[in-house]
């Protein structure tokens, strides 16, 4: 037992440790509670976040099966914040900016209290990447639990409804095709109870890509938080991560670069959020195996997209859970993948995926019959983004592939909200939002709002939109974020003027302001960096923060 109490033993072996085990006695653990080995029940469970709100629940499975294993559970909890009820105003610089606070407490704590190893409990968008960067950078054993998606949402004679239809239902509102009776009963309906919204948004795709990086058990990353099947999944991970500490698997041995890269491959192959290219960078780099915007390109040049999902296709989360899951979308990828990386099962991706079956190859297609022939993400750059922007193109109408427009420019998101909703944007125009990235913002925006409001007026195929803030993964449409210099940093995208004209070529992949460069050198010339009137976190949050294309990590000494 005590090459399992390697932290623990350190905390409250011996005369010297008489303090710490009275308090430890003071919380109500005993002597034999104390010759086990210590394991963080690392919970994000709140009344907030809907997606949370099933997590109190799974931790009492999880413990069950730490106990089961001879282990003592001891569980303590992080922020959670919900993109969702954030979206649209000042709430949102919090979100991107709470998962680096998130690794960090879940550090502290366990680094503090000699955990020997941890079952984390996330659901929504960076908390899952945020409790997975404080894995990788704690290098115990480790798994993770998502709390699964809701349900989708039934409202008349629609079918499959999530929180990105409320957005765009205030476009349709703004258009004439629903009156404010419509969008009451609309609203009532849309998220029909608790857990991630039931889209491919950024909440299951990283809880999904959590299965593919081999850091939950097969099966997890798409069943529905109402499922009983989450529960037995949540116990048999307390008793899994015993196996993991008795066979010392530590969370690094997991989170390697050929397991990230299996990731990314899911992603692409789904369609996942674009919001994965800052999150899998910011891993890697706490697992010491830095990657770049670069793979996330070069990848979906190889990898298809053979799972279309809703917002960009027509089929849910759930769908995709009942034609087999994540597994069976790597079982249709296995000749791409990293086939010998470990996973938390103790098994290797190979033979997890003896196990796995496609039960319906029109929801997970095979690779000689993709949706796409590309995977759903596309890194442009150009005189706009020098150092990269990011578009999920699997979401993009044919013909606005290739677009030229007229750029209409708004120092943040609200001044463009105002004009799509009133009717000043129209058809032909590239819909420019700026001072939106990690360190202007700061904390880097979603723009699904502005996103939704377009298609919810019927200009998602006539209108584009490029912003240095980000998008969720509810996104469709020709959108492209993540510029890269952003607008703080003095990038081009601060030198757009109304009326300039941008050209987005995604097979090309490029986004070039088409403005001569001596006119853009004269602007920059002319260029004066905002001030700012933040304060507190958000500031030093400006000050540390890295950019975009590099995962938005904090700066280190």
């Amino acid at each position: 037992m005590n090459k399992m109490r390697k932290n623990s033993s350190r905390v409250v072996d011996g005369i010297e440790r008489l303090p710490q085990r009275s308090l430890f006695k003071a919380a109500g653990l005993s002597d034999e509670d104390l010759r086990k080995p210590l394991i963080a029940v690392v919970n994000s469970w709140n009344e907030v976040n809907p997606g949370h709100k099933p997590l109190k629940e799974l931790a009492q499975f999880v413990k069950r099966g730490v106990v089961s294993a001879n282990g003592t559970p001891l569980e303590f909890n992080t922020i959670a914040l919900c993109d969702g009820i954030a979206m649209e105003h000042d709430g949102m610089r919090m979100v991107l900016p709470s998962r680096d606070l998130i690794a960090d407490s879940v550090e502290l704590m366990v680094r503090a209290h000699g955990f020997d190893a941890m079952v984390m409990l996330a659901s929504c968008d960076k908390i899952v990447p945020g409790m997975l960067m404080a894995a990788a950078r704690l290098n115990i054993p480790a798994i993770l639990v998502t709390g699964g998606p809701m349900l989708a949402g039934k409202w008349r004679d629609r079918d499959n409804l999530n929180s990105g239809d409320a957005y765009e239902m205030i476009g349709h509102y703004y258009a004439g095709d629903f009156s404010e009776e419509d969008l009451a009963e609309f609203e009532n309906a849309v998220c029909p109870g608790v857990g991630s919204c039931s889209h491919m948004a950024t909440a299951n795709t990283m809880s999904s890509a959590t299965e593919a990086l081999g850091m939950s058990l097969p099966g997890c990353g798409t069943t529905a938080a109402v499922d009983a099947a989450k529960l037995r999944l949540a116990e048999e991970s307390g008793r899994k991560v015993m196996d993991l500490l008795e066979k010392g698997i530590t969370a690094r041995q997991v989170i390697t670069r050929e397991s990230i890269e299996n990731s990314i491959r899911y992603v692409l192959a789904v369609g996942g959020s674009s919001n994965a290219t800052i999150h899998l960078p910011a891993i890697a780099r706490e697992a010491g195996v830095p990657i770049t915007l670069d793979s996330f390109d070069v990848f979906s040049r190889q990898t298809p997209h053979i799972c279309s999902l809703t917002p960009g296709g027509s089929n849910t989360i759930h769908d995709l859970h009942r034609a087999g899951g994540v597994q069976a979308v790597l079982k249709q990828l296995q000749t791409q993948l990293n086939l010998d990386v470990l996973t938390v099962t103790g098994k290797t991706v190979k033979e997890n995926l003896e196990q796995a079956t496609v039960r319906d190859s029109d929801i997970i297609r095979p690779l000689t019959n993709p949706y796409h022939a590309e995977g759903g993400i596309a890194v442009l750059k150009g005189n706009l983004a020098k150092n990269g922007a990011v578009i999920k193109q699997s979401a993009v109408a044919p013909e606005m592939l290739d677009f030229t427009g007229t750029a209409r420019v708004f120092d943040g998101e609200e001044g463009a909200m105002e004009a799509i909703y009133h009717g000043r944007i129209r058809p032909g125009d590239v819909v420019v939002i700026r001072y939106e990235g990690p360190i202007g913002g700061p904390g880097m925006r979603e723009m699904l709002g502005a996103t939704s409001a377009i298609c919810g007026m019927g200009l998602d195929k006539e209108v584009a939109l490029v912003t240095d803030g980000r998008f969720s993964g509810a996104t469709r449409g020709p959108a492209v974020g993540h510029v890269s210099p952003e607008a703080a940093e003095g990038g081009a995208i601060a030198l757009v003027e109304e009326g300039d004209m941008i050209r987005l070529d995604i097979p090309n992949r490029r986004l070039e302001l088409l403005v001569d460069e001596e006119e853009l050198i004269r602007r920059k010339g002319k260029w004066i960096p905002p001030a700012t009137t933040e304060s507190g976190y958000l500031a030093r949050y400006s000050e540390q923060v890295n950019p975009v294309f590099s995962g938005a990590t904090l700066k280190r000494n």
